[in-house]
This record gives structure tokens, C-alpha cells and sequence, in this order.
């Protein structure tokens, strides 16, 4: 059986980092182990302070990091660049992403998270740690699958969240918004039903 450490934003990018993980292995063996933000079996710990990038950040420079990576297969960090782009975002975390590519910008901030790390620990165990950074956010990676036939839009790199909200809202008649618990809830029941 295969393990692999989920450290995210928030929930509702676990769920999303869930299923691609489905898709891609096929695996029923496969254990995906929430570590930032921690849930239970029901979810009943969903809030607004479950997660967020500065845990993410907290998490990476943490020992549980470090025997997360050694005691499991695999562990993911997932994170946003658009949070690199925000004006609060406390210096040991900034990077500089204006005037770069998508590719530039996702090996400035793989950078930036090893540094987080420690380059020891990566050296060390570097195979087994797996950077899932989206541009601009994870909702980006939700277009394809609700607008596969209109590529540009599947391929935007900003205002995702917008974009996406509109399609959701006429396929699946929710969108998401500010009020997590209740977002939330609504992913969790919805891609449930989509699984069965």
C-alpha cells in the first residue's frame, strides 16, 4: 500500500488533489493521508481556520515535515502562486513573479519551498516530495473539465475562480465562494455523488 501526505491550503484542495490522484493511479490500495489541514472521517472540522497558505509554509519548515517525508512514500504541497502576489505576504516568504512565464514562476516558488524545507532534507528525500503549485490558483486546474470544448477559457491562468464559478453554477447550480464550511460541505457531497 502506497502512502502519500497531503499538505494544502485548505480542504477543499485536498478533495480536489484526491481525485486527480484516483484518476491518475487507479490504485484502491492508495492511502492519502491529510496532514495541513488535518480531517476527520465526516469532515465535521471543516471551518474558515482549517488551513490557509501561512500553514502551508508553517507546515514545510516544521519537524513533522520532516518525518512526514520519511515515514510515508510520498508528500504533496499543494499552494496557489497567487498568494506570492499578495501585498501582506511576509518577507521570508516573497518571491518576485512579476514578468515571468508560468514556468519561471513554478521553479521560483519550488525554490522558495525547498528553501522552506532545507536543502538537507531534500537532497535527502527530495524523490518523494511532490510540488503541486498552481497558476494562479487550483480552481485553474478545474476548467478543463467544464470547458473541454472551448480551450482558451480551459487554459486561463487568471480570475480561474470566477470562471469557473459561472460554469458551476450552470451545470451544477453551486458555486464557490468566501463561506468555506459551506462550500465545503457542497464539494464534499457533490463529488461524492459524481464518484457513485
Amino acid at each position: 500500500m502506497s502512502t502519500i501526505g497531503l499538505i494544502s491550503e485548505g480542504i477543499t484542495d485536498q478533495i480536489v488533489i484526491e481525485h486527480i490522484l484516483d484518476g491518475l493511479l487507479d490504485d484502491e490500495d492508495l492511502s492519502v493521508e491529510p496532514l495541513q489541514p488535518t480531517r476527520d472521517e465526516t469532515d465535521e472540522n471543516l471551518a474558515i481556520t482549517a488551513g490557509n497558505w501561512v500553514k502551508v509554509f508553517e507546515y514545510c519548515e516544521s519537524t513533522q515535515f520532516q518525518q512526514a517525508v520519511e515515514n510515508m512514500d510520498f508528500v504533496i504541497i499543494q499552494i496557489d502562486a497567487d498568494i506570492f502576489k499578495k501585498e501582506n505576504l511576509n518577507k521570508k516568504y516573497k518571491v518576485v513573479l512579476q514578468n515571468l512565464s508560468s514556468e519561471e514562476q513554478l521553479e521560483v516558488i519550488k525554490n522558495k519551498l525547498i528553501e522552506l524545507i532545507g536543502h538537507e532534507l531534500v537532497e535527502n528525500h527530495g524523490n518523494k516530495i511532490i510540488f503541486a503549485i498552481s497558476i494562479d490558483s487550483i480552481e485553474c486546474w478545474l476548467l478543463p473539465i467544464y470547458y473541454s470544448n472551448k480551450p482558451q477559457i480551459a487554459s486561463k491562468e487568471v480570475n480561474c475562480l470566477e470562471t469557473l464559478n459561472k460554469e458551476l453554477f450552470k451545470v451544477e447550480n453551486f458555486t464557490i465562494d468566501k463561506k468555506i464550511r459551506d462550500t465545503t460541505e457542497r464539494f464534499v457531497n457533490h463529488t461524492e455523488k459524481r464518484k457513485s
